[in-house]
């Protein structure tokens, strides 16, 4: 039997390949309808309605550009920056195994200009997980912390 899906219900809130774009704009500084228009070439009407949907789902906001009030900016909700890591590793992942090569620009450290550590899955006392230390099981079944 199916359970309920998390990652089938991300994926209705997110969307698709478009935006994921518009959000990897959004965390490089993007915030108007024209830049992510002239950035990502996407059609108007896409962009339009990928936009509504990523508000509707709270994942971006729209505010009022303080400069021109005929703009709105799309700014990151706390929800919206919630997913920086799940950008980051489908980035990882599409250099890996998709496109072969570093992608350019690179995420660094600001304490020290070195790039991001690949995305992992740890456990709660922060030790690095392969596949075979996991396993699914009911949430019955979770043991009380240590």
């Amino acid at each position: 039997m199916l359970r309920h899906c998390s990652i089938a219900a991300a994926l209705e809130a997110v969307g698709e390949r478009w935006s994921f774009l518009i959000l990897r704009g959004a965390f490089n500084g993007l915030h108007h309808f024209e830049e992510f228009q002239s950035t990502l070439g996407i059609a108007r009407n896409i962009l339009s309605n990928r936009l509504v949907r990523l508000v509707e789902n709270g994942i971006l906001e729209r505010v009022p550009d303080p400069t021109d009030r005929r703009k709105v900016s799309y700014r990151l909700t706390e929800k919206g920056l919630d997913l920086l890591p799940v950008l980051l590793s489908l980035r990882q992942w599409g250099e890996r195994w998709v496109s072969g090569r570093p992608s350019n620009p690179v995420l660094v450290d600001r304490a020290n200009r070195q790039p991001i550590a690949p995305i992992a899955v740890r456990s709660a006392d922060g030790r690095v997980l392969s596949r075979a230390d996991m396993e699914w099981i009911d949430r019955a079944e979770l043991r009380p912390p240590a």
